[in-house]
């Protein structure tokens, strides 16, 4: 489990192939490599990664196949810069909100407008998950959790700060850039929800109405 709230910003080294369907990549990240374990999971730009190996200021971890394929993670080449977020702890103060890891999509961006003192990123993204995403409901892009502002059946936007804008690599984005999306996990359990009652008993089907009465 992740909160959205990036450690640091480090650098692909590089992405070679390991045995199998499985493949490994080595990340500069003087900041955390020191302290990661073998075992642990780091969030890179949004996707779940085990840690294997930890060598001076850089960490090694696997990748299976479909990952590299359901995620922008296959084409990062030596020199990108990725998100990093090493798991939550137990206890520890949670802000962001719920992320996993699980990328649900790559988005592309449509947009970037310059407001005072922010900006406002579009993100344009399939109706496989334009339902998930709800105005100022959380979506994580790249791994960092950010509000929706905005909600069309193929679109959506985000605000930015500039703390932000600067210490992820959310600043570097330009149209057409690709990036990894997750929706809030709530809305996955509310839609299977939907999709489990609606199938079993139409009598007692759980509606969007309903949810709104019992305080959705």
């Amino acid at each position: 489990m992740f909160t959205g709230l990036i450690e640091c910003v480090g650098r692909i080294r590089s992405l070679t192939h390991d045995t199998g369907d499985v493949y490994r990549v080595c990340i500069d990240a003087p900041e955390i490599a020191q302290e990661i374990v073998p075992g642990e999971s780091v969030a890179v730009s949004g996707a779940c990664l085990t840690a294997t190996v930890s060598e001076g200021d850089a960490f090694y971890a696997q990748i299976m196949g479909e990952t590299l394929r359901a995620t922008r993670l296959g084409e990062l080449r030596a020199g990108a810069a990725v998100n990093l977020e090493r798991a939550m702890r137990i206890g520890g103060r949670f802000d962001g909100h719920m992320v996993l890891g699980h990328v649900d999509e790559v988005g592309a961006v449509t947009r970037m407008e310059d407001n005072i003192g922010s900006k406002k990123l579009w993100i344009s993204v399939t109706e496989d998950i334009s339902w998930g995403i709800a105005p100022k409901g959380s979506v994580a892009i790249d791994g960092v959790s950010l509000t929706v502002i905005d909600a069309a059946r193929k679109e959506f936007s985000v605000g930015l700060i500039p703390t932000t804008l600067g210490a992820t690599t959310i600043g570097t984005l330009t149209p057409r850039s690709r990036v990894n999306i997750e929706i809030d996990i709530m809305a996955r359990y509310v839609a299977r929800m939907l999709l489990k009652k609606n199938t079993q008993n139409s009598a007692d089907a759980l509606t969007w109405e309903k949810l709104h009465e019992y305080g959705w």
